[in-house]
């Protein structure tokens, strides 16, 4: 079949073409077949050597990682609230419950109990770590026993922010966090009364990241280390790769859609750096590539001819002058209207046929 019975044989073929996702013509199964000066195609564009990119592009903001509701352990009214935007180390109040500071210190065991003398366990460990680490440890023998030494250095400690010196660190007088936290919001107000597990403000690690939303269907890019590319509210725009995903009650973002989507967190490189100075009202633009290939000749993708007969497959029409050539074409990735092409007979400059517009 020559190329012009080809074209005429398109308007027979559109349902099938459509299913591509561009215009393709229907061209001569016989890969080589030269064609004469009205065979020529209606317009031509040319073959370039380019990156293709596959990606997606969603609204994200900008937040802090590991975000988290720090509950009261005790009952009681809240005298000094937490300060939003505040970052606090290892030592210092989160919050006063009952006129009585409630002290961050770092480990990974939570404060499930009161510690007393004669008490065992890795709670005691992180704490007499705490506490030497903050100056009280003189004498102390740090290890999961809680001893006299232990308690004397709880005293020193208790002393030093007016507390009664106990020598026991009950539930409520400390949080126990992996390290220094971000107050993200505070979420008990002064003079609020909470009670056990009640909500009392919302913490995160120090580390920025971007939060954004993804649908259930795009799992794969959610996963760690996919590459992520953010245009940051000032316009300035940012590598980064996919920390992870969170859960929706984490996300912040509540309400009924919560779970409609997946919501995940991006590290940028330079840290704390990348972000300083950004509105964290405003929202960031962020890209995640899905597939890149790098360096392959591409042609649009209305320039593809699906060749007919039994060995099937895809062309393209060379033009050279007044005279054209189909040629068979191995087709790859397609992106932005692009398709990947590769074969003997192609390189870099050639003009092909494409479908007029």
């Amino acid at each position: 079949m020559r190329r012009g019975t080809a074209l005429r044989a398109l308007g027979a073929a559109t349902a099938a073409v459509a299913v591509t996702g561009g215009v393709l013509l229907l061209g001569d199964s016989g890969g080589d077949t030269p064609g004469r000066g009205d065979d020529l195609p209606p317009a031509t564009t040319t073959v370039v050597r380019t990156d293709l990119v596959q990606s997606k592009t969603v609204d994200g903001r900008l937040d802090f990682a590991q975000r988290r509701p720090v509950k009261s352990a005790v009952e009681g009214t809240v005298t000094v609230a937490a300060v939003e935007g505040r970052t606090l180390t290892r030592g210092q109040a989160l919050y006063e419950l009952n006129d009585k500071p409630v002290t961050l210190l770092y480990g990974p065991v939570p404060m499930f109990r009161e510690m007393k003398t004669g008490d065992r366990g890795s709670d005691v460990l992180q704490l007499e770590r705490n506490l030497r680490d903050l100056g009280y440890g003189a004498g102390l023998y740090v290890d999961v026993w809680y001893d006299k030494d232990t308690e004397a250095a709880v005293k020193r400690w208790q002393k030093s922010l007016n507390r009664d010196t106990t020598g026991r660190v009950g539930k409520g007088d400390v949080v126990f966090q992996p390290g220094p936290v971000k107050v993200v919001s505070a979420d008990a107000a002064l003079a609020d009364q909470v009670g056990p597990d009640g909500p009392v403000l919302t913490v995160a690690s120090t580390k920025p990241v971007v939060r954004a939303q993804l649908d259930q269907t795009d799992g794969p890019l959610t996963s760690s280390g996919t590459k992520v590319e953010v245009t940051l509210p000032s316009g300035r725009t940012v590598a980064g790769k996919v920390a992870g995903t969170v859960r929706p009650e984490e996300s912040g973002s509540g309400g009924a859609g919560a779970e409609e989507g997946i919501t995940v967190e991006v590290v940028l490189e330079g840290g704390a750096k990348a972000v300083s100075g950004e509105d964290p009202k405003t929202p960031a633009s962020v890209k995640f590539v899905s597939e890149a290939r790098e360096g392959v000749l591409a042609v649009p993708v209305e320039a593809v001819v699906a060749l007919r007969g039994e060995n099937g497959g895809y062309g393209l029409q060379i033009v050279r002058g007044t005279t054209s050539k189909m040629v068979r074409v191995e087709t790859g990735m397609t992106a932005d209207g692009q398709i990947e092409v590769s074969g003997p007979d192609l390189r870099e400059g050639l003009k092909v046929g494409v479908a007029a517009s």
